[in-house]
């Protein structure tokens, strides 16, 4: 399998690039991370996954190696392929997903382009399991990260209750301080507004 490519880049699109590697020119589907930090270097290395087919080869590009083990994770959830695996990776960082998935949070699965309520269900059920032991904090647990998650949900619900849709919603919690109650956060968020 082709893991890892290191070479200039020599083209994109909205969701590709082409990274010439010793004179040979390699198309990648990418994640916009994975596209922007090409985009800004004469040579870049990306992480890659190679996806084999009976007809076709398609290689996927990562900004790091948490996107591709998080892309690999969802392929082996029934239902998800790589472009529906692709655009959940390319919709929030892999730190979002996977509290995302360890809080049970299909709402933000759904806010994706092409994720409807079933698979981001699916996600949240079949990885559950293997997310949470990874999400653990050594020394707090798991459970040390609840009452802080708890008040996010309770801003984010208040947030979507205003108006907001839950992508804004997260947009706005995301730039500000986790460790403030739900409360301050809502205030917080509606001033940025």
């Amino acid at each position: 399998m082709i893991a890892r490519l290191r070479g200039a880049p020599a083209g994109a699109g909205g969701d590709w690039l082409v990274l010439d590697v010793g004179g040979v020119g390699y198309r990648l589907s990418a994640t916009p991370r994975a596209i922007q930090k090409a985009d800004a270097a004469s040579e870049v290395a990306l992480e890659t996954y190679l996806h084999v087919r009976e007809d076709a080869l398609q290689l996927y590009g990562f900004a790091d190696a948490a996107e591709r083990e998080l892309f690999e994770l969802l392929l082996a959830v029934n239902g998800v392929g790589p472009k529906v695996a692709l655009a959940i990776v390319s919709g929030y960082s892999p730190s979002e997903l996977r509290r995302a998935i360890v809080r049970e949070d299909a709402a933000l699965f759904e806010t994706i382009p092409g994720i409807g309520r079933k698979t981001a269900q699916r996600v949240v059920l079949e990885l559950k399991e293997k997310i949470a032991p990874l999400v653990a904090v050594p020394g707090g647990g798991a459970d040390a990260a609840a009452p802080g998650e708890d008040a996010h949900l309770v801003a984010r619900e208040a947030l979507v209750e205003l108006g907001y849709s839950v992508a804004e919603a997260e947009k706005r919690l995301a730039e500000i301080d986790p460790d403030l109650p739900a409360a301050e956060r809502v205030r917080l968020a509606l001033r940025a507004a």
